[in-house]
């Protein structure tokens, strides 16, 4: 499968881990493609369905609402869906390919950089999946980490079977250069863009999404 291209001249961009609606439209007023919530519990980013009911209704219809799930029941992965008009879900934890597909909904998966991760194969062990999220990898975290992780790991465009969002320890002050050095389809970011866990600042989003906008790919990916 070829990956989708990239019909704009810099990457997309995914504000993660909002929790009420000013942050939300924060996100969206500052050019965010992307937003997403995180349906895991014990995450301080965490929102309940009544909260990600009136975010997503904030947003407008044409920016992407993201559910995040880490190793989650069946049911409560389906719960979230009914009640939240969800575009992606986006798995990070130890989900297969299998258990990602069974919602039938556009699904990312995210593939924490392990040492000893083959990233190809595994990039290639979700063929059904929108996208793959690459994120640093600390034991006993699934995300948040707030450390990049090493660039040049990233297949170049020529290998990737799908789009690849990087995340991971981005900030205003480096997506610039993780986008030189990865070109990828979008960047995802949460704690870089923070006042506190679960409370963005605006400014930061602002900076962040002009730095990614100055960027120009020479070639699309």
């Amino acid at each position: 499968m070829n990956p989708v291209v990239n019909h704009s001249d810099s990457p997309r961009v995914k504000i993660c881990g909002i929790t009420t609606v000013d942050d939300a439209i924060s996100a969206v007023n500052a050019g965010a493609d992307a937003i997403g919530m995180v349906f895991y519990e014990p995450s301080p980013r965490y929102v309940s369905i009544a909260v990600a009911k009136q975010i997503a209704n904030a947003v407008g219809p044409f920016v992407a609402i993201v559910g995040l799930f880490v190793n989650a029941d069946r049911v409560w992965v389906e719960q979230v869906l009914e009640a939240v008009p969800l575009q992606v879900l986006q798995f990070h934890g130890d989900e297969t390919a299998k258990y990602c597909g069974q919602f039938r909904w556009p699904y990312m998966k995210a593939l924490r950089m392990k040492a000893d991760l083959d990233i190809v194969a595994a990039i290639a062990s979700y063929p059904d999946a929108s996208a793959i999220l690459l994120d640093t990898y600390r034991p006993g975290l699934p995300g948040g980490t707030g450390a990049t992780f090493d660039w040049g790991r990233v297949p170049a465009p020529v290998e990737r079977h799908l789009p690849i969002v990087v995340a991971g320890g981005l900030v205003p002050d480096n997506v610039q250069q993780a986008i030189k050095a990865t070109q990828p389809y979008a960047v995802d970011v949460s704690g870089g863009v923070e006042l506190s866990p679960g409370r963005k600042d605006p400014q930061k989003i602002k900076e962040f999404i002009d730095n990614v906008n100055t960027v120009r790919y020479s070639s699309r990916n």
